[in-house]
């Protein structure tokens, strides 16, 4: 791995607006560029909203759909690497998927593995866990649910990630638009995640970079107006260093749009694979075979 500069934004995923979505991922590239950041993160579903009601009607090829030409079109102005979430439509089946683009184009994909509860009314869950190498260094990506599975990081590390990005449409029950409601919104789900995911980070020795959908995308009519599992993101964006160090993370008082910008240094990722007890060298994975073979019953 070389040492890279990579950005995390959380913003808001306004459901079924994508074009409105896209006109401010350009925006947002835009100012990485002017922190000389190589490498975007943004939010899980943040083109088309999470768990619209047409979901299928605002699904999109992949690559061939227009929001990942669009996409491409801004890596390549740009100069940079973007990962992006949508719902990509391929045949008659619908994925939660983040794309990667970089300045030479379409590079690749992750569909979201394991989906909640809600989810499974308008995705199918992906089969594939994928590494992709942009030069500088090589990058896995673990969408929101499947991180509470720590077997997908590992298997993203075996296959040589260095970089685990972890794009996020985190929800949280409504709050109200005062400043005491939304520091406890934000809060709340900032506390959980930057407390489990730096052991993601720690166990595989790689980089982790969280980015969540933030503020109000909109009203599902499946849900009353207050139910936990509407668009509602309380936003939040960190970087975790391969020993688990919390390297940078965004203000936890207001939920908006915003963008936090870090070096990860190739010498972190080298101290923490040379250290004696580094997992990926000294695991036993003879001892493993409960984990495909075993699940727990209903």
């Amino acid at each position: 791995m070389q040492t890279i500069r990579a950005a995390a934004v959380s913003m808001n995923g306004f459901m079924a607006e994508p074009e409105r979505v896209l006109s401010n991922i350009a925006g947002w590239c835009e100012r990485a560029v002017d922190e000389k950041a190589e490498v975007v993160l943004f939010p899980e579903l943040v083109i088309h909203g999470h768990c619209t009601p047409n979901t299928w009607e605002v699904a999109e090829a992949v690559p061939d759909g227009p929001s990942v030409k669009r996409l491409v079109e801004l890596a390549r102005q740009h100069q940079l690497f973007l990962s992006v979430g949508l719902s990509e439509k391929e045949k008659d089946i619908v994925y939660n998927t983040q794309v990667l683009v970089g300045p030479e184009g379409y590079i690749g994909k992750q569909r979201k593995l394991h989906l909640s509860r809600d989810e499974v009314l308008h995705y199918k869950g992906g089969r594939e866990m994928n590494v992709f190498d942009i030069g500088p260094c090589r990058i896995g990506t673990v969408i929101c649910y499947d991180n509470q599975f720590p077997e997908i990081g590992r298997i993203i590390a075996l296959k040589g990630a260095d970089i685990i990005l972890m794009p996020h449409a985190a929800r949280e029950a409504q709050w109200d638009d005062t400043p005491e409601s939304e520091a406890a919104a934000r809060r709340h789900v900032f506390e959980y995640f930057s407390r489990c995911y730096p052991m993601r980070a720690r166990e595989n020795a790689c980089f982790c970079i969280y980015a969540d959908q933030a503020g109000r995308a909109g009203y599902v009519d499946l849900y009353p107006k207050d139910h936990p599992n509407q668009p509602h993101h309380p936003g939040a964006a960190f970087i975790i260093g391969p020993d688990g160090q919390l390297l940078k993370a965004t203000q936890q008082e207001r939920i908006k749009d915003e963008m936090i910008v870090y070096d990860l240094e190739a010498d972190l990722m080298s101290k923490a694979r040379s250290h004696p007890n580094y997992t990926l060298r000294t695991r036993r994975p003879e001892l493993f075979a409960d984990l495909v073979n075993e699940q727990v019953s209903s």
